[in-house]
């Protein structure tokens, strides 16, 4: 039986008492973060490694706590940094204690836990915010306002070998990244989807393509490796009159856009395109600009916004699942091109 829940009155000046389980590689940087933003007060964290927990201990000047219920107890909200197999129980834990939950992508281990999560999300009231950081990667933010139906995308996100995270595979690891992103750009439900793969270098996956359809026509073809001579992560988005290119690596973007024009060129120095009957066109390129920002500090910035001013988490724990769900679906289509072979 879940808990009921009553909002918290909290206003711009009442700072959220915020709590991190989880000061590993990424929890560290989480920590930093928490510490700069002003409308947190970091009560403290909880690491399983007490060496570990000592050590942060120290270099952050911040409480190390001995169990994650005493945490819990005394915060507003948690951030969960942990290993995915133990988001579930975390998030639950933090739920049903009536706090807000901030989770690290993915939502959780399983498709059951992740619904789990999400439907005491629902029915508490409480924040709910999925760690998929590239929505707030400044390139993606910079041409965001210029998707208008993209009915193809292409991605390619490429690491090179690191043994950290080869306990999963490469869908989980990288390409859930962008399938989260497809998702929130193509507003359709999942038809149909494609996948190959193959297990190079570890127990599990290291390189993966996968074709997504939807409903409206759109298709998404993603390609995720971990196993690649350089990094790379970019996406192409083409829809009517459109191409938007994305460098979420290096921060960069491109535009091209077509306008039809009735008359002789007002702008001598775009190309022309004559469709005959059909009039022409103009293309114009455009780079536009990409603000320096720390993704991670403005997903934490707007978890902290949604909790004071009672606005919906911009990545919802169904967006979580959403993300979840297709990453599945691409690991089990995988799975079976290999039974097959």
């Amino acid at each position: 039986m879940y808990f009921s829940y009553i909002a918290p009155h909290i206003s711009f000046i009442n700072m959220i008492k915020v709590g991190l389980i989880g000061v590993g590689h990424l929890g560290k940087i989480h920590l930093k973060l928490l510490k700069e933003i002003p409308q947190f007060d970091v009560v403290g964290f909880f690491d399983a490694d007490k060496t570990r927990a000592e050590q942060i201990q120290k270099e952050f000047n911040v409480p190390a706590f001995n169990s994650v219920d005493e945490l819990i107890s005394k915060c507003d909200a948690i951030d969960i940094v942990t290993p995915t197999i133990t988001h579930h129980q975390l998030a639950l834990k933090a739920l049903k204690k009536s706090k807000h939950v901030f989770i690290e992508k993915p939502i959780a281990h399983t498709l059951e836990e992740a619904k789990e999560i999400m439907t005491l999300a629902d029915e508490t009231g409480l924040k709910v915010q999925i760690g998929h950081v590239e929505r707030f990667n400044p390139a993606f933010l910079s041409v965001k306002k210029y998707f208008d139906n993209p009915m193809f995308i292409e991605t390619h996100r490429l690491a090179q070998f690191n043994p950290r995270g080869t306990d999963v595979s490469v869908v989980l690891d990288l390409m859930i990244h962008d399938i989260d992103i497809v998702l929130s750009v193509i507003r359709s439900n999942v038809k149909k989807i494609n996948a190959s793969g193959v297990a190079v270098v570890s127990d599990t996956p290291d390189i993966c393509n996968a074709r997504i359809e939807f409903d409206n026509g759109a298709v998404a073809n993603v390609t995720a490796s971990r196993i690649s001579l350089k990094n790379m992560r970019k996406s192409r988005f083409f829809q009517k009159d459109a191409y938007i290119s994305v460098d979420f690596l290096e921060k960069k973007t491109e535009l091209i856009r077509m306008k039809t024009i009735q008359e002789e060129p007002a702008d001598l120095f775009a190309v022309t395109i004559d469709l005959g009957e059909k009039g022409k066109k103009q293309i114009f390129f455009d780079n536009p600009k990409v603000e320096d920002s720390n993704a991670i500090k403005m997903e934490l910035e707007a978890f902290a916004n949604s909790i004071q001013n009672n606005t919906p988490a911009v990545i919802s724990a169904v967006d979580g699942f959403r993300a979840l769900e297709v990453a599945f679906k691409v690991m089990e289509k995988m799975q079976s091109a290999v039974e097959i072979k």
